[in-house]
């Protein structure tokens, strides 16, 4: 009998060290680290597959070793400052911005959890960064120089378009430092080429359909989009209402091309974020954004949408054609 408790005893023992095993080894696994994206729009799926992307290179996959926490201002950038905070309570490990707004809302909410951005003009300028070579803080990213090539988007319109001489501007009055920029390079660029550039503020879909309105009073000869998530994320409506009024538009963004406008010109921005993934991926890894020079973009894009073009009876100059990137068929 004595033998037989005996056994008991250690059969239990060892069972009971059986079941604890798993859960010891749980406990001594590694929590899965999270990024926190903030964006003032809702997420844009051609920018978070390049995010992805670079990711992977760096050797994370959502879901698997890594996961991601969406946060969106869904169209109120007001909302911004409030979702970086939460972001932060949160304990991110790394917060990844899309467009500006989103980039100052988190740098403002803290000063040690690494950022990064992708700006649309230069990030030392705009006070994101002390350096392009050496950041000196938390922040980091890759510079598009979407307000740098106004001047040029302009030009290559007037070759597409060269009987207009009146250009209309469409800007977002929320995304406050874009515009400015934008608003100031166009106007200069405009005066050299003698366009007469009438401006339209938008900040939802709402007042973009009352822009667009207002053209049967102005009578643009074509559209000037300036840069920003609200327009990418816009994009089939902007399309649709160029198409419906019968004019030419021109955006720095290839989606809004793909989706119906006639030309774009400018920095692969998908490709912008895949190098935003990776430097997440050497974060996660241990480096400091610091230490990341902030990446300049070195490839611009120029996009035709033949199709739209034939529409607006248009004829793409071979000039034109040869420098293009991509002819949309």
């Amino acid at each position: 009998m004595t033998v037989t408790i005996a056994r008991r005893e250690l059969l239990a023992a060892l069972g009971g060290a059986a079941a604890a095993w798993p859960l010891a080894a749980r406990a001594q696994q590694p929590a899965m680290p999270v990024i926190g994206l903030l964006a003032p729009v809702s997420q844009n799926e051609e920018l978070l597959r390049g995010f992805r992307q670079g990711l992977k290179q760096a050797g994370f996959v959502e879901g698997d070793n890594l996961s991601i926490l969406y946060h969106s201002g869904e169209n109120e950038i007001d909302r911004l400052p409030a979702l970086a905070d939460d972001l932060v309570r949160r304990r991110v490990a790394v917060i990844v911005t899309i467009a500006q707004p989103a980039a100052f809302a988190a740098k403002a909410a803290t000063a040690t959890i690494p950022i990064l951005f992708v700006a649309a003009e230069d990030p030392v300028k705009l006070g994101l960064v002390v350096s392009l070579a050496r950041p000196g803080g938390n922040l980091t990213g890759t510079n598009i120089f979407q307000s740098e090539v106004v001047a040029k988007r302009l030009q290559l319109l007037r070759e597409l378009v060269p009987a207009a001489t009146r250009v209309a501007v469409l800007v977002d009055p929320a995304n406050k430092t874009t515009t400015a920029t934008v608003l100031q390079e166009v106007e200069s660029a405009a005066r050299a080429m003698a366009l007469q550039i009438p401006v339209f503020h938008a900040s939802n879909g709402r007042e973009i359909s009352a822009g667009f309105a207002a053209f049967e009073r102005e009578r643009p000869d074509a559209l000037f989009i300036s840069g920003g998530p609200l327009f990418t994320d816009r994009r089939v409506q902007l399309a649709t209402l160029a198409a419906r009024h019968m004019i030419p538009m021109t955006s720095s963004n290839r989606q809004i091309t793909e989706a119906g406008g006639l030309m774009s010109y400018g920095a692969n921005i998908a490709d912008a974020y895949r190098q935003i993934g990776v430097y997440a991926g050497r974060i996660l890894k241990g480096e400091k954004p610091a230490d990341l020079p902030v990446v300049q973009a070195t490839k611009f894009e120029l996009v035709i949408n033949a199709e739209t073009a034939r529409i607006l009876g248009l004829t793409v100059p071979p000039a034109l054609l040869a420098q293009a990137d991509e002819v949309i068929e």
